[in-house]
């Protein structure tokens, strides 16, 4: 199962930034803020550490910082905004299937 849902997220996170061949790898720092600032709007470590993982191949390092702006209750800027929408459907897909 674990490397079903690694397989997913390695293909859906090629399907969102197919365009970004130079953009940075999200950094671990960037993964702890995630989980840290999820868990504490949530309150739920499962989710949250699956959230995390699902980014981590899901966006870059620019866009870890977007996700992580939004969670915190920033808008994405337009031109993010699409993007923002895929990666919120994806990271269900992969951490909420039945959602």
């Amino acid at each position: 199962m674990a490397a079903a849902r690694h397989i997913v997220m390695a293909a859906l996170g090629l399907a969102v930034f197919a365009g970004s061949a130079h953009a940075l790898p999200p950094t671990t720092q960037q993964q702890d803020q995630f989980y840290a600032v999820c868990v504490e709007i949530s309150g739920n470590a499962e989710l949250c550490r699956c959230k995390a993982d699902a980014a981590m191949q899901l966006t870059d390092q620019r866009f870890m910082g977007v996700v992580i702006s939004s969670m915190r209750g920033a808008a994405p800027a337009q031109a993010d905004y699409t993007t923002y929408n895929s990666y919120v459907a994806q990271s269900n897909r992969i951490c909420k299937p039945n959602y």
